[in-house]
């Protein structure tokens, strides 16, 4: 077997609109093509030795061990792989359980989709399922020693890809309340909610937090200074940077015992407390600056460690921190006790699990030899030996919840202490006997104030009840739950989305909002280019939706990256589908038109339950995907006699219709009027009927967010086809004698589209510079050549510089044989360069006529035709006041009533 490409999509995607995170195997099964599972001796022996749990694996018919029995009875080895590279993340304790696997039209080669949680790990996960079942079919075993291995690696790349507890515990939260996040590629900071509406968090700093706050917690002698002087009880304490200043230090706070710390740490790293004697104050300092420059000394205060934990000016929970320790048997060495108690299932490496695994470190053994202990010390029954000197989770402490214990005077001087320190959210870390008391009763003091706080020992307390500490962080964030989202209009189609794109951006904009919206030509933030290119897919959206400016987003969604990653985006508020037609077939094992509707399909099911999808009634393709959706549905169509209009709107639903020469929204018995298509610029004075149908969709799109009437007419009468709006999209010019229009149709439907205007030039020759893409199939460029044939009085056949694969010369033959199939005597000629075709055309242009050219590169051709002293055509073009009338004359609405002249 042949694994041909691995994708990763982390969106909803072709394969499922609900599962976002999905690894996309195409794999060619070579010798194994026809060869099901049960002709393959000693397979399905080997798999189940190997695999006992797949089992559990229900498949079809839908029962336990539903699998297993296909693979008994005969199945292929696709599919076989599918659920092998699935098992492999769950025995990891990556809980997956989606899987689809589809053969292609290349014989023998299949298409193998599995979810995953670690991206890495789920492309592990199907590169080991192959290796495990190439094994299993030459050997007939896969050795345990290797599976184990496998399994292990799984686990390293879970635990390296994982997010920190803290941060996973406020993704959840957000996820509960359909606030999307993302990841950043910066500090590990991520992403909560889309453009103006986002928040960022860094563990448990967010965007709100102070920087001095956090610069002042971590300077642990200035927070002392700032507290004692507010009268908040600290430690007596002072800051040495050489060892000959100990001993003054040790006598300045009122001598034994100390505790000597770093200036700047955390977790736990470098602190020794109840020091008693000068040789362990030494060790204690030297422990000290391995992780700060200055030390802290303080007095030793006895008492129990508690964590306050204060978001947003409240005490949300409190937890009583126990160091490292065992208890004694009787029987048991205090290694076989640390062994013992490192086999709790709760227990991992770092912040992995619930509670942290006991490893031994200086003070360790310092605590022991002060008992008088080894490690083959048997503790007597009940004996607690402590095992670190502070109480970090991190270092193998446990936790247990006080929250509903805590005195009302110590939750008032926490708040009062988080307050005077700055922060947001803060640990504050409080020593006392008894935290039912207050402080001044028990001589208790505050130790530290901590920035950036971990939540594990209140999420998941060792003993007492779990708080959701996340909820308040996110109550903070994002207020009366509000959800951080900025509306995302996807806009999706074989023609006209960037035009569309482009108009909804522009109807947006009429409501004062900075709009930030993806093409094919660029992306862009409100008037200005972001980036030039191509980028109608994940990486460009997702652009746009960090950008902390953007209050709307208007994203142009293509093929390519919907098939390549999925959506950059978990719903949009408003899905648009213009058109599915035969354009791009047999790429990306895309075959049909009817599966090309279904990737279509993947931005109208993306749409929320309260947000719209708007479909083009007039094409069945995409009618059909209604019944897939879960939004509220808008049609939009050319007819209004539409038979799906009128039922739909009898049912109250909501359309934009051209009706009677305007274009319309209809919504249950009302109609509303926009404006008449002669006075709307992009239609080309109502002779560009594609242009009319891009305009209604967008109209409604903007309608159905909210965008009033009168803001969609302003935006509609000040859009036009023009250069720097829509270059390349029906962008006309007039050379004197004769006009140019440039459009960048390169497939069937665009060219009949484009027809619609061009057959109604009626004066003068209609001259076109034709081609189309590489990569499209042979029957395609056959079918540009017949469309071509009706359309043109004369025809220049070039390609693209880049012929994607194809020989040179190749796609113009094709094209060529389409014109001569469909009229014999038709004039044509070709030119394989662009350039020199463009140049061709224009020199040979007769008055009156229009050259249409359909180019590879809009901007090369654009300044060809500027270099010719070119101007371009706002407003409809009027070559003979007889034509203008005759091209009214015949410009009727669906309904048959005369469009009336203005």
């Amino acid at each position: 077997m042949k694994i041909l490409k691995v994708q990763t999509l982390r969106g909803p995607n072709y394969w499922s609109i609900r599962r976002h995170k999905v690894i996309l195997m195409r794999l060619d099964l070579e010798d194994l093509a026809e060869t099901p599972s049960h002709l393959i001796p000693g397979f399905y022996e080997g798999l189940v030795e190997l695999l006992p749990s797949l089992v559990e694996h229900y498949c079809s018919p839908g029962c336990r061990g539903g699998f297993l029995a296909r693979v008994r009875e005969g199945t292929m080895m696709g599919h076989i792989i599918e659920h092998v590279a699935l098992e492999l993340q769950e025995l990891t304790g990556m809980l997956v359980g989606f899987g689809r696997t589809r053969e292609t039209a290349e014989p023998g080669v299949y298409q193998v989709a599995i979810e995953y949680i670690h991206e890495r790990a789920g492309r592990y996960a199907a590169r080991a399922a192959v290796r495990i079942c190439q094994t299993l079919v030459e050997t007939g075993r896969y050795p345990k020693d290797e599976l184990e291995q496998d399994l292990q690696d799984l686990r390293n790349i879970a635990a390296e890809c994982a997010l920190g507890p803290s941060t996973e515990t406020l993704v959840k939260e957000a996820e509960s309340r359909n606030i999307p996040w993302m990841e950043l590629g910066a500090r590990s900071m991520i992403q909560l909610g889309f453009g103006v509406h986002q928040k960022r968090i860094q563990a448990t700093l967010s965007n709100q937090t102070g920087i001095l706050g956090v610069e002042l917690a971590s300077d642990k002698e200035g927070t002392k200074q700032m507290l004692r002087s507010a009268g908040v009880p600290v430690p007596r304490g002072t800051v040495v940077n050489y060892l000959d200043e100990l001993e003054d230090a040790i006598a300045d706070v009122g001598g034994y015992p100390i505790v000597i710390k770093p200036l700047n740490g955390n977790h736990g790293r470098g602190i020794t407390i109840n020091i008693t004697a000068w040789e362990q104050a030494e060790a204690a300092y030297d422990a000290a600056k391995e992780v700060s420059r200055s030390v802290i000394v303080e007095r030793f205060y006895h008492g129990c460690d508690h964590r306050v934990l204060v978001v947003n000016g409240k005490v949300v929970a409190v937890a009583e921190r126990i160091p490292a320790h065992v208890v004694g048997n009787g029987r048991s060495t205090i290694q076989e006790l640390i062994d013992e108690t490192n086999r709790d299932p709760r227990r991992g490496n770092g912040h992995d699990n619930v509670l942290t695994k006991i490893e031994l470190d200086r003070t360790s053994w310092e605590l022991l030899e002060q008992k008088g202990h080894t490690l083959e010390t048997v503790l007597p029954e009940g004996e607690i030996c402590y095992l670190r000197a502070t109480a970090n989770l991190s270092t193998g402490g446990v936790a247990i919840d006080r929250t509903d214990d805590i005195h009302p005077e110590n939750i008032w001087l926490a708040q009062r202490v988080v307050k005077i320190i700055g922060l947001d959210i803060a640990g504050i870390d409080v020593v006392t006997e008894d935290i039912s008391k207050p402080l001044r009763e028990m001589d208790g003091v505050i130790v530290e104030v901590n920035a950036a706080p971990g939540f594990r020992m209140h999420v998941s307390p060792s003993e007492g009840i779990p708080r959701n500490v996340a909820e308040p962080v996110i109550d903070m964030l994002f207020p009366q739950h509000t959800n951080g989202r900025v509306p995302i209009i996807a806009i999706t189609g074989t023609n006209g989305k960037t035009t569309t794109t482009r108009l909804i951006a522009h109807l947006f904009k009429q409501t004062n909002q900075v709009v930030g919206y993806t093409t094919t030509d660029g992306t862009y933030i409100g008037d200005y280019l972001v980036e030039p290119g191509d980028n109608t897919g994940p990486q460009s959206a997702q652009l746009i939706l960090q950008d902390p400016t953007v209050e709307v987003a208007v994203l142009e969604s293509a093929r390519g990256g919907i098939l390549r990653s999925g959506l950059a985006f978990n719903a949009c508020d408003v899905g648009v589908v213009l058109n599915v037609a035969a354009d791009h077939l047999g790429l990306g094992d895309i075959n049909s038109i009817e599966e090309m509707a279904r990737v279509k399909s993947v931005v109208a099911e993306a749409a929320l339950p309260k947000g719209y999808v708007v479909l083009n009634a007039d094409d069945p393709l995409v009618s059909a995907m209604a019944s897939r959706v879960t939004a509220q549905i808008a049609y939009f169509s050319m007819n209004p006699q539409n038979e799906l209009i009128r039922s739909h709107t009898q049912r109250g639903g909501l359309a934009a219709v051209y009706e009677n020469g305007y274009l319309s929204i209809l919504k249950g018995d009302w109609t509303l009027r926009i404006e008449q298509a002669i006075n709307v610029p992009l239609t080309l004075g109502g002779r560009a009927p594609f242009m009319i149908a891009n305009a209604l969709a967008a109209s409604l799109a903007a309608f159905a967010q909210g965008v009033r009437i009168e803001d969609i007419r302003a935006a509609l009468m000040t859009f036009q086809a023009s250069t720097k709006q829509t270059p390349g999209r029906m962008n006309l010019f007039s050379l004197g004698e004769f006009h140019v229009l440039i459009d960048y149709a390169h497939n069937p439907h665009s060219y009949q589209a484009l027809g619609g205007f061009v057959q109604n030039w009626q004066e003068g020759e209609r001259i076109g510079v034709i081609g189309a893409p590489g990569d499209r199939r042979d029957e395609d460029f056959v079918q540009l050549g017949k469309l071509s044939a009706d359309l043109f009085n004369r025809i220049i056949i070039k390609e693209d510089d880049d012929n994607r694969g194809r020989d040179r010369g190749n796609t113009a033959a094709l094209i060529a044989q389409g014109l001569s199939e469909t009229k014999p005597d038709a004039r044509f000629e070709t030119i394989l360069d662009e350039t020199t075709a463009i140049q061709a055309a224009l020199d040979s242009a007769t008055p009156g006529s229009l050259v249409v050219i359909l180019p590879e590169s809009v901007t090369r051709a654009i300044k060809l035709i500027e270099a010719r002293n070119a101007v371009q055509v706002m407003t409809p073009v009027n070559p003979a006041s007889t034509q203008e009338n005759q091209l009214r004359s015949q410009l009727v609405s669906p309904s048959r009533e005369a469009i009336p002249t203005p």
